[in-house]
């Protein structure tokens, strides 16, 4: 490992337990409006599993504790009850669609995580997927802990054993992604960056004066992205995580890796010196036909990116206001 990768790993990772609750408020009340606290989840067909995250949050972190001050649900286009869910829960729902309505949606997560932007207030953002399970709401403390605590961090990462299935023996094999794709690239073009465990998580809380100054790819290289961006505008040491345990969600096929892999290599390239790519990519894979050969299906990748949102006149006219 880079010998700065190395003391980075050693200065900027805490674990949950390392700042108490009565810290996190002390330090969020001296800050005063710096310290306010959207939390954003962004949600596709996630009635299953959003209600439990909202209400551990509310209960835990709003009602028993005045530590979030938001709690908001992005719905970005469900054909299932994940909006009527999310707001029994206790969560504000918006749909993507009602944020920003002049400029047409893309698909995507990273669209979402943009567009929320503009639909919170707080200026720590923090963003926690909505297919989790066995939810503990300390993801979201043990998350925010360093951006309460150290003034020069402004990007925090959460990281975790991510257990493939239920068994055992499926312990830390989940992160298919991140171990194919994303941490090979890293080492290999990012090397400062070489010392973060879950580069891809969904988990994790910014600043708002980084995020409004930050491109947003609109699939699923947002993650990547952000991280490759922060370390380039604000530098290493800007970045921090925190150990929050375990992390259980939906795990997603093969070929469905694939097309993610895809996106996020994407992602990589475009941030790399000197590299031309086209406009349009696809990624051609193939199924089983019924006479016993193989079709091929081209999947289309989404490779757009939306400006920083500091550069987008209603978001610059409410900052003002």
């Amino acid at each position: 490992m880079l010998e700065e990768a190395e003391k980075w790993l050693s200065r900027r990772s805490w674990g949950v337990t390392d700042r108490s609750m009565a810290q996190l408020l002390h330090a969020k009340r001296a800050a005063g409006a710096a310290g306010s606290i959207s939390v954003v989840l962004p949600a596709l067909n996630e009635e299953a599993t959003v209600g439990a995250i909202v209400e551990a949050l509310r209960r835990d972190l709003m009602e028993d504790v005045p530590l979030i001050d938001e709690l908001l649900v992005v719905d970005s286009g469900s054909t299932d009850r994940t909006s009527e869910v999310a707001a029994a829960a206790g969560a504000k729902v918006v749909h993507r669609d009602e944020i920003l309505p002049r400029v047409p949606t893309l698909p995507g997560k990273g669209e979402v995580l943009w567009r929320s932007l503009l639909a919170t207030t707080g200026e720590i953002i923090c963003f926690v997927d909505a297919d989790l399970r066995d939810f503990d709401s300390r993801f979201v403390s043990g998350t925010l802990g360093p951006l309460l605590t150290e003034p020069g961090v402004q990007l925090v990462k959460a990281m975790y054993d991510r257990p493939l299935g239920d068994q055992p023996s499926g312990a830390r094999q989940g992160g298919r992604v991140t171990e194919l794709v994303a941490r090979p690239l890293l080492n290999l073009h990012w090397p400062q960056l070489a010392g973060v465990v879950q580069p891809l998580g969904g988990e994790y809380a910014a600043r708002r004066s980084l995020l409004e100054r930050l491109p947003f790819p609109v699939g699923y290289g947002v993650e990547l992205g952000l991280l490759i961006d922060t370390l380039n505008v604000a530098g290493l040491d800007a970045v921090g995580q925190v150990d929050v345990g375990e992390r259980k969600h939906r795990h997603q096929d093969g070929q469905a890796l694939g097309r993610m892999s895809a996106a996020i290599m994407r992602t990589a390239q475009c941030r790399l010196p000197g590299t031309m790519l086209p406009s349009r990519i696809g990624l051609t894979q193939f199924q089983r036909t019924e006479d016993g050969g193989f079709a091929p299906e081209t999947h289309p990748i989404l490779a757009d990116e939306r400006p920083p949102m500091a550069t987008i006149p209603e978001y610059t006219a409410r900052q003002a206001a």
